[in-house]
């Protein structure tokens, strides 16, 4: 969950290095820091805080070593501060690494290091790893990273530099993302793609177990075996400017704004007259699945639960969502007949991937769902799935789950014509969400003073409640992680059937309750669930369709008409408004919330 940038080339390498923990900074903002190399030995600064405390540190300062690493750091072990922050060096200073991961026998590996006689000064299980590579250092970087990364356990993306080789940095990953890229003079590794954008479209993901060494112009990719390697270069199909602002104040508010292009982007190609286009999924036997599981976290989790209802009201064949953190301790049957889908926005989840070795184990066909290519969910599934909805920096994310909510639908709907199934109103499903980008469009640019008012009631209090039945408590669960994540506020998510279970005894004069009627099968149930809350003095704010009955409510917003499976894209982009003016009214950082990374590549 951390951020790691490396440079090799004949220029300084400072520059790349900032700017790239700069486009990085959304994977973790405890602290930061980096480790130049040159004829003078390593030079280190770190600083806790974000990015711009360590920039300012090193503002004037004459910087031009050309290798160089680094970090910017998502404490899992030892709190933020200087000392707890990377790059972490031996004792002698001649050698520094950055580290994204979790090192499982640390404590282990410390405590035979210090029987050793070794010296630790953090409480990081990260500085294992450069006292590994002391011990081993024989003369070759390259062997002493083979011996070192034999006895990790756990899972790491690390940058090594050494003074004996002032224009080498060397990598190594294991369960956790890295990216090369190369210009003619220069080679360079990262964590996420867009650290890169600026100087290449052209990268290589890395593989597990894999090694490499850069150099000026020159990668060199090794096995943990010390076999020699070919690097699989790929095209990045979007540029530099898709990962900056672009004139909005937010990375957030810009990703809402791009939905509607990101949505079209999704379903081009994927929707052909009556037809659903899924060639990718064409090795799948659907009669011959005894179930189906959708697996992933978070906010990908939620598009998961809304792909589970409409494959449960369309498929005859057992299926569950499971959060990817569960799914390995639940004992769910596995085996050939039992399709795995998996989710997750980067394609580097922790707990997805790990998921996915269990299914692939035990034989299970598994598809991907991800928005990022060449990810490691993508690399080591049957099939893989693209959402088109390009970088997505804010940590809340916003385009890419609506872009996941689409696609997902035209997949479900594919496999129900595979396995036969007769889906009703299907023309009608399939014409709307063809035309959901223009329905997100008018979401957008709708003029919503009851969202404004219910953003500003949210402004002084510390509790808010959302409540929905059927698909309308999907979308329920994903405003209430919205505005927590991003404002701070406590907000929780029920069916609205189960408030007298419990939840109403909360209800009280003033409490803000969101409340969901888009589902018409519930629609007038939801509507009565909503007046026991108001006649407890609740101030409800009603999402509904353009022709459900709202008397008595004051508050209240109508999406366009559109298939009641699809209600769930126009809602979302309301509650992401909803969420967004909060936390702009409460003066909070949208784009990197407090506490929170955007990748999750620990467990």
């Amino acid at each position: 969950m951390c951020g790691i940038t490396a440079f090799a080339g004949t220029t300084p390498a400072l520059p790349f290095l900032m700017q790239g923990l700069e486009k990085l900074e959304y994977r973790g903002y405890d602290s930061a820091g980096v480790t130049l190399v040159g004829s003078q030995g390593l030079t280190t600064v770190k600083a806790r805080g974000r990015l711009a405390t360590l920039k300012a540190s090193m503002e004037g300062g004459c910087w031009p070593q050309t290798a160089g690493i680094g970090h910017t750091r998502w404490a899992t072990h030892g709190i933020p501060s200087n000392l707890n922050s990377h790059p972490h060096t031996n004792e002698t200073e001649t050698i520094a690494i950055v580290h994204n991961g979790i090192i499982e026998n640390h404590q282990a590996i410390r405590s035979f290091l210090e029987d050793t006689g070794y010296r630790f000064h953090s409480q990081t299980d990260s500085e294992v790893i450069v006292h590994m590579l002391d011990y081993y250092y024989k003369g070759d970087m390259l062997e002493a990273i083979r011996n070192t990364v034999r006895y990790l356990e756990g899972s790491f993306a690390l940058c090594v530099v050494c003074t004996d080789f002032p224009d080498t940095v060397y990598t190594a990953r294991k369960d956790s993302p890295m990216v090369l890229g190369k210009s003619a003079d220069a080679a360079f590794c990262a964590s996420d793609i867009p650290a890169l954008l600026e100087y290449t479209r052209e990268i290589v993901a890395m593989e597990d177990r894999q090694i490499a060494v850069l150099q000026p112009g020159e990668i060199q990719l090794y096995d943990f075996d010390g076999r020699p390697a070919n690097p699989v270069w790929m095209t990045v199909e979007y540029d530099v400017q898709a990962a900056q602002k672009g004139g909005y104040d937010t990375f957030m508010e810009k990703e809402m704004h791009e939905q509607p292009y990101v949505l079209s982007e999704t379903l081009r190609g994927r929707i052909s007259g009556e037809d659903v286009i899924f060639p990718e999924l064409g090795f799948l036997d659907m009669k011959d699945m005894k179930a189906v599981y959708f697996i992933a976290c978070g906010t990908a989790w939620h598009a998961g639960l809304y792909a589970q209802y409409l494959f449960r009201t369309w498929i005859p064949v057992p299926c569950f969502c499971i959060p990817a953190s569960e799914f390995r301790y639940g004992h769910y049957p596995l085996g050939p007949d039992t399709l795995c889908i998996f989710v997750s926005q980067s394609g580097e989840t922790a707990d997805t991937l790990a998921a996915l070795k269990e299914a692939k184990k035990a034989g299970a066909p598994c598809v991907s769902i991800t928005n990022v290519l060449g990810s490691g969910l993508a690399r080591q599934s049957d099939a893989a799935l693209y959402t088109c909805a390009g970088p997505e920096i804010a940590v809340a994310s916003t385009k890419a789950y609506t872009t996941q909510l689409v696609l997902l639908a035209a997949m479900v709907l594919k496999l129900a014509d595979l396995y036969g199934a007769d889906v009703p109103d299907r023309t009608r499903f399939l014409q709307d969400l063809a035309h959901i980008p223009e329905v997100g469009q008018k979401m957008l640019d709708m003029e919503t003073p009851e969202i404004s008012h219910a953003a500003d009631s949210l402004t002084n209090l510390r509790d808010a409640y959302f409540i929905g039945r059927q698909l309308d408590y999907v979308s329920v669960l994903e405003g209430a992680l919205k505005l927590k994540e991003i404002s701070y506020i406590h907000a929780d998510a029920y069916y609205a059937g189960e408030l007298k279970h419990g939840p109403i005894a909360l209800i009280e004069e003033g409490t803000v309750v969101i409340a969901l009627a888009t589902q018409p099968e519930v629609a007038g149930k939801t509507i009565s669930n909503i007046q026991e809350t108001m006649a407890r003095g609740a101030d409800v704010t009603l999402i509904t369709g353009p022709s459900e009955t709202a008397d008595g409510f004051s508050q209240v917003l109508r999406i366009p008409d559109v298939h009641p499976y699809l209600a769930v894209i126009p809602v979302t982009i309301l509650l992401q408004k909803l969420a967004f003016e909060a936390a702009v009214n409460k003066g909070c950082d949208v784009d990197k919330p407090r506490n929170l990374a955007k990748s999750v590549t620990v467990e």
